[in-house]
Protein backbone atom coordinates (compact mmCIF):
# COMPACT_ATOMS: atom_id res chain seq x y z
CA UNK A 1 0.00 0.00 0.00
CA UNK A 2 2.93 2.55 0.79
CA UNK A 3 4.55 1.95 -2.64
CA UNK A 4 4.27 5.68 -4.90
CA UNK A 5 2.39 4.73 -8.28
CA UNK A 6 1.93 8.24 -9.29
CA UNK A 7 3.61 11.49 -9.46
CA UNK A 8 0.44 13.08 -8.80
CA UNK A 9 -1.70 14.27 -5.77
CA UNK A 10 -3.83 12.74 -3.76
CA UNK A 11 -6.37 14.90 -1.84
CA UNK A 12 -8.36 12.52 0.88
CA UNK A 13 -11.64 13.87 3.25
CA UNK A 14 -12.71 11.56 5.68
CA UNK A 15 -16.50 12.21 6.14
CA UNK A 16 -19.41 11.51 8.49
CA UNK A 17 -23.18 12.65 8.00
CA UNK A 18 -21.45 16.18 5.99
CA UNK A 19 -24.40 16.58 3.75
CA UNK A 20 -24.59 20.12 4.69
CA UNK A 21 -20.81 21.02 3.96
CA UNK A 22 -19.77 18.20 1.46
CA UNK A 23 -20.95 19.89 -1.56
CA UNK A 24 -19.47 23.38 -0.47
CA UNK A 25 -16.06 21.20 -0.02
CA UNK A 26 -15.75 19.18 -3.02
CA UNK A 27 -16.85 21.72 -5.35
CA UNK A 28 -13.56 23.50 -5.36
CA UNK A 29 -11.67 20.49 -7.17
CA UNK A 30 -13.26 21.20 -10.70
CA UNK A 31 -11.60 19.31 -13.71
CA UNK A 32 -9.77 22.55 -14.85
CA UNK A 33 -7.47 22.20 -11.16
CA UNK A 34 -7.67 18.70 -11.02
CA UNK A 35 -6.21 17.80 -14.68
CA UNK A 36 -3.82 20.96 -14.20
CA UNK A 37 -1.92 19.48 -10.80
CA UNK A 38 -2.67 15.32 -11.53
CA UNK A 39 -5.28 15.28 -8.68
CA UNK A 40 -7.52 12.34 -7.28
CA UNK A 41 -10.41 13.26 -4.98
CA UNK A 42 -11.02 10.47 -2.32
CA UNK A 43 -13.64 10.44 0.16
CA UNK A 44 -13.15 8.49 3.13
CA UNK A 45 -16.84 7.89 4.86
CA UNK A 46 -17.16 6.86 8.01
CA UNK A 47 -20.39 5.35 7.82
CA UNK A 48 -22.47 8.46 6.80
CA UNK A 49 -26.36 7.76 7.04
CA UNK A 50 -27.39 10.89 5.74
CA UNK A 51 -26.57 12.37 1.51
CA UNK A 52 -23.15 12.67 2.22
CA UNK A 53 -22.33 9.77 -0.44
CA UNK A 54 -25.11 10.61 -2.45
CA UNK A 55 -23.90 14.36 -2.76
CA UNK A 56 -20.32 13.10 -3.30
CA UNK A 57 -20.41 10.59 -6.03
CA UNK A 58 -20.34 13.59 -8.53
CA UNK A 59 -17.29 14.76 -7.23
CA UNK A 60 -15.13 12.33 -6.28
CA UNK A 61 -12.81 9.70 -8.25
CA UNK A 62 -12.94 7.24 -5.29
CA UNK A 63 -14.80 6.58 -2.16
CA UNK A 64 -13.98 3.69 0.39
CA UNK A 65 -16.61 3.16 2.81
CA UNK A 66 -16.59 1.83 6.17
CA UNK A 67 -18.80 -1.05 7.11
CA UNK A 68 -17.59 -2.78 10.50
CA UNK A 69 -19.36 -2.66 13.29
CA UNK A 70 -16.76 -0.40 15.53
CA UNK A 71 -17.01 3.79 15.45
CA UNK A 72 -14.33 4.15 12.78
CA UNK A 73 -12.62 7.43 14.08
CA UNK A 74 -11.00 9.80 11.70
CA UNK A 75 -7.23 8.99 12.12
CA UNK A 76 -8.71 5.15 10.91
CA UNK A 77 -10.40 7.29 8.26
CA UNK A 78 -7.50 8.76 6.95
CA UNK A 79 -5.59 5.70 6.54
CA UNK A 80 -8.07 3.83 4.48
CA UNK A 81 -7.85 6.49 2.34
CA UNK A 82 -4.65 6.35 1.98
CA UNK A 83 -4.67 2.75 1.10
CA UNK A 84 -6.63 2.88 -2.05
CA UNK A 85 -4.38 6.65 -3.07
CA UNK A 86 -2.25 6.57 -5.83
CA UNK A 87 -0.40 10.38 -5.13
CA UNK A 88 3.05 11.27 -4.34
CA UNK A 89 1.85 13.52 -2.12
CA UNK A 90 -1.41 12.77 0.39
CA UNK A 91 -3.51 16.24 1.03
CA UNK A 92 -5.89 15.19 3.94
CA UNK A 93 -8.32 17.88 4.55
CA UNK A 94 -11.54 17.62 7.09
CA UNK A 95 -15.00 17.96 5.22
CA UNK A 96 -15.58 21.55 6.85
CA UNK A 97 -12.89 23.05 4.46
CA UNK A 98 -12.16 24.99 1.68
CA UNK A 99 -8.88 27.16 0.13
CA UNK A 100 -8.67 30.71 -0.43
CA UNK A 101 -6.48 30.23 -3.58
CA UNK A 102 -6.84 26.33 -4.49
CA UNK A 103 -4.74 27.62 -7.80
CA UNK A 104 -2.08 29.17 -5.56
CA UNK A 105 -2.23 25.78 -2.93
CA UNK A 106 -1.65 23.26 -5.26
CA UNK A 107 1.19 25.13 -7.41
CA UNK A 108 3.00 25.32 -3.71
CA UNK A 109 2.55 21.39 -2.99
CA UNK A 110 3.69 20.41 -6.53
CA UNK A 111 6.79 22.37 -5.41
CA UNK A 112 6.99 20.78 -2.00
CA UNK A 113 6.71 17.18 -3.41
CA UNK A 114 10.14 18.03 -6.16
CA UNK A 115 11.78 19.18 -2.57
CA UNK A 116 13.92 16.30 -0.89
CA UNK A 117 14.24 18.61 2.58
CA UNK A 118 10.80 17.89 3.52
CA UNK A 119 8.51 15.15 4.85
CA UNK A 120 5.30 17.49 5.80
CA UNK A 121 3.51 20.54 4.68
CA UNK A 122 1.65 22.54 7.18
CA UNK A 123 -0.30 26.36 6.78
CA UNK A 124 -2.22 28.91 8.39
CA UNK A 125 -6.19 28.18 9.05
CA UNK A 126 -8.43 30.36 9.35
CA UNK A 127 -12.55 30.13 9.72
CA UNK A 128 -15.13 31.15 6.72
CA UNK A 129 -14.93 35.05 5.79
CA UNK A 130 -18.67 34.93 6.05
CA UNK A 131 -18.43 33.35 9.27
CA UNK A 132 -15.72 35.01 10.90
CA UNK A 133 -15.92 37.15 14.26
CA UNK A 134 -13.49 38.99 15.99
CA UNK A 135 -12.75 36.02 18.43
CA UNK A 136 -11.77 33.78 15.38
CA UNK A 137 -9.23 36.27 14.29
CA UNK A 138 -7.17 36.75 17.34
CA UNK A 139 -7.70 33.14 18.06
CA UNK A 140 -5.98 31.33 14.54
CA UNK A 141 -3.85 34.49 14.69
CA UNK A 142 -2.43 33.01 17.83
CA UNK A 143 -2.70 29.69 16.66
CA UNK A 144 -1.13 29.85 13.48
CA UNK A 145 1.74 31.13 15.17
CA UNK A 146 2.09 28.55 17.96
CA UNK A 147 1.92 25.85 15.40
CA UNK A 148 4.61 27.67 13.56
CA UNK A 149 6.60 27.73 16.64
CA UNK A 150 6.30 24.20 17.13
CA UNK A 151 7.86 23.24 13.87
CA UNK A 152 10.79 25.71 13.92
CA UNK A 153 12.07 24.43 17.60
CA UNK A 154 11.92 20.89 15.88
CA UNK A 155 8.95 19.38 17.66
CA UNK A 156 6.64 18.98 14.62
CA UNK A 157 2.77 19.80 14.61
CA UNK A 158 0.04 20.09 11.62
CA UNK A 159 -3.31 20.88 12.16
CA UNK A 160 -5.58 18.60 11.22
CA UNK A 161 -7.98 20.76 8.61
CA UNK A 162 -4.73 20.36 6.76
CA UNK A 163 -1.96 18.06 6.79
CA UNK A 164 0.57 17.73 3.36
CA UNK A 165 2.51 14.34 3.53
CA UNK A 166 5.16 13.05 0.82
CA UNK A 167 3.43 8.88 0.65
CA UNK A 168 7.19 7.40 1.24
CA UNK A 169 7.72 9.48 4.79
CA UNK A 170 3.29 8.91 5.54
CA UNK A 171 4.52 5.27 5.50
CA UNK A 172 7.91 5.18 6.96
CA UNK A 173 6.35 7.25 10.32
CA UNK A 174 3.68 4.36 10.54
CA UNK A 175 0.48 6.78 9.17
CA UNK A 176 -2.06 8.11 11.88
CA UNK A 177 -2.23 6.24 15.07
CA UNK A 178 -5.56 4.52 15.00
CA UNK A 179 -5.95 3.90 18.55
CA UNK A 180 -5.77 7.83 19.17
CA UNK A 181 -9.23 9.73 18.99
CA UNK A 182 -7.77 12.82 19.15
CA UNK A 183 -4.64 14.52 18.87
CA UNK A 184 -3.51 11.69 15.78
CA UNK A 185 -2.29 14.92 13.57
CA UNK A 186 -0.11 15.99 16.52
CA UNK A 187 1.18 13.16 16.95
CA UNK A 188 2.39 11.90 13.38
CA UNK A 189 3.70 15.46 12.95
CA UNK A 190 6.10 14.60 15.66
CA UNK A 191 6.89 11.31 14.18
CA UNK A 192 7.23 13.07 10.85
CA UNK A 193 9.49 15.71 11.90
CA UNK A 194 12.02 12.90 12.84
CA UNK A 195 12.29 12.13 9.56
CA UNK A 196 12.35 15.59 7.55
CA UNK A 197 11.83 18.97 8.06
CA UNK A 198 8.05 20.75 8.71
CA UNK A 199 7.28 23.16 5.92
CA UNK A 200 5.45 25.75 6.71
CA UNK A 201 3.36 27.45 4.31
CA UNK A 202 2.08 30.93 5.83
CA UNK A 203 0.90 32.13 2.69
CA UNK A 204 -1.36 29.48 1.94
CA UNK A 205 -4.77 29.45 3.88
CA UNK A 206 -7.44 26.91 4.53
CA UNK A 207 -10.30 27.53 5.92
CA UNK A 208 -12.83 25.97 8.47
CA UNK A 209 -16.48 26.09 9.28
CA UNK A 210 -16.44 27.18 12.88
CA UNK A 211 -19.44 25.28 14.38
CA UNK A 212 -16.99 23.42 16.95
CA UNK A 213 -16.35 26.68 18.82
CA UNK A 214 -19.91 28.27 18.06
CA UNK A 215 -21.11 25.02 20.22
CA UNK A 216 -18.12 24.75 22.57
CA UNK A 217 -16.49 27.98 22.82
CA UNK A 218 -12.89 28.89 22.63
CA UNK A 219 -12.00 27.91 26.22
CA UNK A 220 -13.39 24.16 26.03
CA UNK A 221 -12.24 23.87 22.68
CA UNK A 222 -8.36 24.73 23.59
CA UNK A 223 -8.60 22.68 27.01
CA UNK A 224 -9.00 19.49 24.73
CA UNK A 225 -6.51 19.92 22.73
CA UNK A 226 -4.00 20.87 25.26
CA UNK A 227 -4.50 17.93 27.08
CA UNK A 228 -4.43 15.95 24.10
CA UNK A 229 -1.45 17.20 23.27
CA UNK A 230 0.07 16.53 26.94
CA UNK A 231 -1.02 12.98 27.19
CA UNK A 232 0.15 11.88 24.01
CA UNK A 233 4.04 13.65 24.84
CA UNK A 234 3.78 12.26 28.29
CA UNK A 235 1.88 8.72 27.97
CA UNK A 236 2.14 8.39 23.90
CA UNK A 237 -1.83 8.25 23.92
CA UNK A 238 -4.60 11.03 24.00
CA UNK A 239 -6.87 11.41 27.00
CA UNK A 240 -10.38 11.53 25.10
CA UNK A 241 -12.35 8.28 23.89
CA UNK A 242 -14.29 10.37 21.21
CA UNK A 243 -13.96 13.20 19.54
CA UNK A 244 -17.47 15.08 19.11
CA UNK A 245 -18.61 15.43 16.02
CA UNK A 246 -20.52 18.53 15.28
CA UNK A 247 -22.71 19.08 12.69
Amino acid sequence: MGERTSNGISVIIPTLNEEKLITRVLQQFGDKLKNRFDIELIVSDGGSSDKTLDMAQMYVDKIVKHTGEWKQNIAEGRNKGAEISKGNVLVFFNADTELDDPELFFEKIRVFGNNNTYSGLTCNIEVFKNEEKLSDKIFHLFYNKYVKFLNKIGLGMGRGECHVIKREYFYKAGKYNEDMFAGEDFDLFKRLRKLGKIKVEENLIVRESPRRYRKFGYIKVIYQWLKNSIWIMVFKKSSSNEWEPVR
